[in-house]
């Protein structure tokens, strides 16, 4: 399987902003400094701790809409 440049494509580019916002409430939430721009310091723990929380608040948010 050959890499992907697009992999991180938005399929609504719009919503660039809305998702940054919610990936920098994420990181707060677990408590990692992520700063606007490059954040290649990080570690592979902090960054899957902030991807983490991002698909645990994603699913709880579809489960509520099931409700």
């Amino acid at each position: 399987m050959s890499s992907n440049s697009n992999n991180n494509r938005l399929v609504v580019p719009q919503a660039r902003d809305a998702m940054d916002q919610f990936k920098m409430e994420s990181a707060r939430e677990v408590g990692v400094n992520l700063k606007q721009g490059y954040n290649g310091d990080l570690t592979a723990k902090e960054a899957g701790s902030i991807g983490g929380q991002m698909v645990k608040k994603m699913i709880e948010s579809y489960e509520n809409g099931l409700k």
